[in-house]
């Protein structure tokens, strides 16, 4: 998990209106239609019915969704499946969707825990292939205000099986920060007196906190939708970011840099994961956090199939076994955040983290500013100009941070 960094989008990752990232076609069921994300999708079917597992599954995840007892003994899902299973699971973390985009481009995986702003690319560029959910049993219990949404579906043909969800939460040392902060301010204003202490997530997708905060302080740029920005919105957050530069003691891109930050206290307010909050309070430090009143951006990461991958019953097995409840309930206890199985709240050790994530809660999810990967088709529905899409975001983040 140590020193990733933020790497670029592959070609077709860049844009998902480029014609080479997909093929015309008309065949709903192997998504090959034009889709209202923008882009047509490959021509590429589903898996038909499951064979015999291969014995090895390669895991592409984001930190805390594939523990196998190697950072702590006693947090261990993947031994169980593998006696179950038969199937050797080797597990490589990423830390920014940049990373696990490009990482996924080598054909060495199997599945991967895509989020939201890497999920599209990943569909765009043919490197992973819809899903039969008829094969996965776990899927049934998703709860239905997590299927076929926009960044794991094309034209309701399903990419992948939903996972787990949550905000990005602006975590803050108790000791330090006081009263709690209602307002992402601390963060953005360049007077703030957090200077040299605050602490920034490292990726280009980070550009919607800013325009998140502008939504609510600087109403008349118009923004509607943190990922759709045209040119006067985007410089504006971009501005925002620049300001911000002198203010950010460090950007993090693996969890653990930002609890150690936070327990030394040379950060002492963040954005960060609840994975974070959780881990640095287990470890004594004086910290919390909290969802401000601008709102949050957020995730819902969904597992996907390789389109290369020569273990696909093994995969769907691991898709069915990770999003079932009992295990979907361990990762996101584990990790801090609101399971996608309906079911897993009941299997949870402590039940009031569940009403802490809002799992049942489809309002509140619906509050969430959801990373998505930005398009030159403004994604607020705007057609009078064109958005900044993840070629411009990713340069424009290049230019930030010097």
């Amino acid at each position: 998990m140590k020193n990733r960094k933020t790497l670029l989008a592959g070609l077709c990752g860049v844009s998902l209106l480029l014609a080479a990232c997909g093929t015309s076609g008309s065949d709903s069921k192997t998504g090959s239609a034009p889709g209202a994300q923008g882009f047509t999708p490959p021509k590429l079917a589903a898996l038909t019915q499951l064979g015999q597992p291969e014995g090895q599954l390669n895991v592409l995840a984001w930190p805390g969704y594939a523990e196998n007892g190697s950072n702590d003994a006693k947090v261990n899902w993947v031994t169980p499946f593998e006696q179950q299973t038969g199937c050797k699971v080797n597990v490589k973390p990423f830390g920014t969707s940049d990373e696990a985009v490009t990482l996924m481009k080598t054909g060495q995986y199997d599945v991967v825990s895509a989020s939201g702003d890497a999920s599209l690319r990943l569909v765009a560029s043919g490197d992973v292939e819809p899903v039969n959910t008829a094969l996965v049993p776990s899927y049934n219990d998703i709860y239905p205000f997590l299927k076929n949404k926009s960044w794991n579906s094309v034209n309701n043909v399903a990419y992948g099986i939903p996972h787990g969800w949550g905000a990005n939460v602006l975590a803050y040392r108790t000791d330090k920060v006081q009263p709690e902060p209602k307002s992402w301010s601390p963060m953005f204003d360049e007077k703030s007196q957090f200077k040299g202490k605050v602490i920034a997530y490292d990726s280009p997708i980070y550009i919607a906190d800013a325009a998140l905060y502008l939504m609510a302080h600087q109403p008349d740029l118009g923004i509607k939708n943190p990922y759709a920005l045209d040119d006067k919105q985007f410089k504006a957050a971009t501005d925002l970011l620049k300001k911000q530069r002198p203010l950010v003691e460090e950007y993090w891109s693996d969890y653990l840099k930002e609890t150690q930050s936070l327990k030394s206290g040379d950060g002492v307010i963040g954005t960060a994961w609840q994975v974070t909050v959780n881990l640095a309070k287990s470890e004594g430090a004086p910290v919390a956090a909290t969802v401000p009143s601008e709102g949050a951006t957020g995730w819902s990461d969904t597992w996907m199939v390789a389109t290369k991958s020569q273990h696909k019953t093994c995969a769907y097995k691991w898709m069915d076994y990770i999003t079932s409840p009992k295990v979907n309930a361990q990762v996101a206890e584990y990790f801090g955040e609101a399971p996608a199985n309906s079911k897993a709240c009941a299997e949870f050790k402590d039940k009031s983290l569940c009403d802490t994530y809002h799992a049942n809660d489809a309002a509140y999810a619906a509050k969430i500013q959801y990373w998505t990967t930005p398009i030159p088709q403004c994604l607020d529905g705007r057609t009078d100009v064109k958005c900044k899409d993840y070629g411009d975001w990713t340069r424009a983040w290049t230019e930030i941070k010097g």
